[in-house]
């Protein structure tokens, strides 16, 4: 699968280091030893060591053999528990918190692993195959936090086609999918300019963003249309070189015959590659409809604008999917060192 293996590419041989929350989970132990075997990055398995040695060990490797690429943290034990507890205090001071009430919280593995990224023992973090997305992004929320300069934490789907009858091959991003219901004008351009830059970080291209709606180019009058010819608006404002077009159907941001008949001077010329649905439930709908019908692999939901990666996990996922998630990670990370040594 080329997208996918472009992206383990990029991961391959970095010095990134991810805190996977759910260690003791057989499908999490065996995507830490994917990862190892890929040298993707560095792995802290985070959970009950007796567990995830278990684990290690029905999988035929003992820890003296992974030392070098993957670390275990038990929450319970862990000799970080004092610089975690009065780190959680002053995190969370605003909202009461105290050092009796951050005891228990430190051991929630959510919380422990998010800590070790926000107090840079780790670059980014991964969750989601046991906990729900509720606790994972609330938690990535309050410990990590917002990238500075950000308003809002959005999230995308990785869309990869790579099956025979994929007319158009490669990668695709659908935002948002996952996380902002009902965006304004001003949260959509916000996800558009994010999901532009997470296309750039992890495929490599300059992306091509559509703003989709159930009109093209003024063929209907409606608020739901107004808003999204706003938000675009606001893109091209805030970035005047940014490739996008808005209001427009996915039909002629996708395809260049329909392009032509809808949207002759369309700057997508029926290429888009970054999708900015008008609301959640658009978004949720398409993303499912183009893994189920059209076959495609959906990697997410991804978050972006936070201050260091955080990343939901399917919890249906398989030790694959969360390799993947990983590489996702680890590309996000590479971007934000690059953007601050800029």
């Amino acid at each position: 699968m080329q997208p996918l293996r472009q992206i383990l590419g990029a991961a391959s041989g970095s010095d990134k280091i991810i805190a996977l929350s759910e260690g003791d989970d057989p499908r999490v132990v065996q995507a830490a030893l994917l990862a190892r075997t890929e040298n993707a990055a560095k792995i802290l398995l985070v959970g009950t060591r007796t567990i995830i040695l278990k684990h290690l060990s029905d999988n035929g490797v003992t820890t003296a053999e992974i030392a070098d690429e993957i670390e275990i943290h038990d929450p319970a034990s862990s000799p970080l528990t004092n610089e975690f507890r009065a780190a959680l205090v002053s995190l969370r001071a605003h909202k009461g918190m105290t050092a009796q009430d951050a005891e228990p919280l430190i051991r929630n593995r959510l919380i422990f692993a998010a800590l070790l990224v926000q107090q840079g023992y780790a670059d980014g973090t991964v969750g989601g195959a046991v906990e729900t997305t509720s606790d994972t992004v609330r938690t990535a929320l309050q410990i990590i936090g917002k990238a500075p300069g950000t308003n809002l934490v959005s999230s995308f789907f990785l869309m990869l086609y790579c099956e025979d009858h994929h007319a158009v091959k490669g990668a695709h991003i659908f935002a948002d999918c996952g996380l902002v219901v009902d965006p304004d004008a001003s949260e959509m351009a916000e996800i558009a300019r994010a999901s532009a830059a997470s296309y750039q970080a992890l495929v490599g291209a300059p992306a091509r963003v559509a703003m989709l709606s159930f009109s093209t180019a003024g063929s209907a009058e409606h608020p739901k249309v107004s808003k999204v010819v706003q938000a675009t608006q606001m893109v091209k404002a805030a970035d005047p070189d940014m490739i996008i077009d808005g209001e427009i159907q996915f039909d002629a941001a996708f395809v260049p015959e329909v392009a032509a008949s809808k949207a002759s001077s369309s700057a997508l010329q029926g290429a888009a590659n970054v999708f900015v649905f008008p609301s959640l439930n658009a978004g949720n709908l398409g993303y499912k409809i183009a893994q189920r019908i059209g076959g495609a692999t959906a990697i997410g939901p991804v978050l972006q604008g936070l201050a260091k990666p955080a990343n939901d996990l399917s919890r249906g996922c398989d030790a694959e999917d969360i390799l993947h998630m990983i590489a996702v990670t680890v590309a996000q990370s590479n971007a934000l060192s690059q953007r601050q040594t800029a």
